[in-house]
Parts: structure tokens; C-alpha cells; sequence
């Protein structure tokens, strides 16, 4: 005689209201954050690359992304 694996359990288990509604804030921000990042795409596509002049240079975009990271986290005493 075989033994076979119970059958999976496929009941979701539902979220509380308040983590449903950030799990779906957080799916809108993403959302738009990919738009924005198609649009951006389909503008070089159709376009092609900015001027050099015109761009800015990673390491700033770095140093601001860091920047804005550092103000989000409290300082350890």
C-alpha cells in the first residue's frame, strides 16, 4: 500500500483589514514606480539617449539616494 501526501490545504487566509490596505498602497506606489520607469524607457526608445549635458551623473543620483535613505532611519544614540 502506497502512502500518498495529504492533500495541500488551499483555504487563503485572509489579512486584516489594515494590512490589506497597506498591502494594496504598497502595490499602487509600485505600480506607478513602474510606469514611470516604462515611460522612461519608451522615451529612449522613440527618441534615444538624452545629451550627456543633460544627464546626471550616477554617482550624484547615488549620493542623493543615500541621502534621503539616511533622513528615513532614526539615528542610533
Amino acid at each position: 500500500m502506497s502512502e500518498q501526501p495529504a492533500p495541500a490545504n488551499t483555504t487563503r487566509q485572509q489579512l486584516e483589514p489594515g494590512a490589506a490596505d497597506g498591502l494594496r498602497a504598497y502595490a499602487a506606489r509600485t505600480r506607478e514606480s513602474a510606469d514611470q520607469l516604462a515611460a522612461v524607457l519608451e522615451d529612449i526608445a522613440t527618441n534615444g539617449l538624452p545629451p550627456v549635458e543633460e544627464c546626471t551623473p550616477w554617482e550624484e543620483l547615488r549620493e542623493t539616494h543615500l541621502a534621503r535613505l539616511a533622513a528615513q532611519r532614526p539615528a542610533v544614540a
